[in-house]
C-alpha cells in the first residue's frame, strides 16, 4: 500500500539496472587489473566501479532534469547492489547501514572529483579516484586513458541509449 501512495518519490530500482549492469561490465574488464595494476581485491574492484559510475553520474548531471531520473535510479541501484553484496559477505544489520553509507560517500567523493576533472588534471584525478597506494606512471596512464575513453563514450551516448544500458 505504501508503494502505491509514495511510489513517485523515488525511482524504480529496476530503472537503473541496465546502465548499472553495463557499467559493472566495464569495471570488470581485465585491463584495469593487468595494465592498470589496480589491485584485484574488493577495494580495488570497488574503486574502479565507483569511478566508472561517477563518470556516468557526471554525464547525467549535464542532462539537467532529463538526466535526474536516471541519475537517481543509477544511484539507488548502486546502493541496492552494495547492500546485497555486503550481506553476502556476512555483514549484518548493525553495521550494514554504516558500511553502505560509507560506500555511498566514497561514490559521492569520486563524483565530485570527476565533476572538476579537466584534460590538465585527468591523470591526477585518476590517481585519486582509482588508487589507494602508489602506482607506476605507466599503470596510472593506462587507467587514465581507459577512463578518458569511457567518459567520451558515455558522453557521446544519447540518454535514451544509456537508459537501456547501451554505451557507444
Amino acid at each position: 500500500m505504501l508503494k502505491f501512495l509514495f511510489g513517485g518519490l523515488t525511482a524504480d530500482k529496476s530503472d537503473g539496472t541496465p546502465l548499472f549492469d553495463a557499467l559493472t561490465g566495464r569495471a570488470r574488464q581485465p585491463h584495469w587489473y593487468v595494465e592498470g595494476k589496480v589491485p584485484d581485491t574488493l577495494d580495488g574492484r570497488f574503486a574502479v566501479l565507483a569511478s566508472v559510475v561517477a563518470l556516468a553520474l557526471v554525464r547525467l548531471e549535464r542532462e539537467g532534469e532529463e538526466g535526474d531520473h536516471l541519475s537517481v535510479a543509477l544511484t539507488e541501484r548502486f546502493i541496492h547492489v552494495m547492500e546485497s553484496e555486503h550481506r553476502e559477505l556476512g555483514l549484518g544489520d548493525p553495521t550494514l547501514g554504516k558500511t553502505v553509507r560509507k560506500l555511498v560517500g566514497m561514490l559521492a567523493r569520486r563524483t565530485e572529483l570527476w565533476r572538476s576533472a579537466t584534460d590538465a588534471n585527468w591523470e591526477e584525478t585518476t590517481r585519486e579516484s582509482v588508487y589507494k597506494d602508489e602506482v607506476s606512471q605507466d599503470a596510472q596512464r593506462s587507467s587514465a586513458s581507459a577512463l578518458k575513453s569511457l567518459a567520451g563514450r558515455i558522453d557521446s551516448t544519447p540518454l535514451a541509449d544509456l537508459e537501456q544500458g547501451k554505451i557507444a
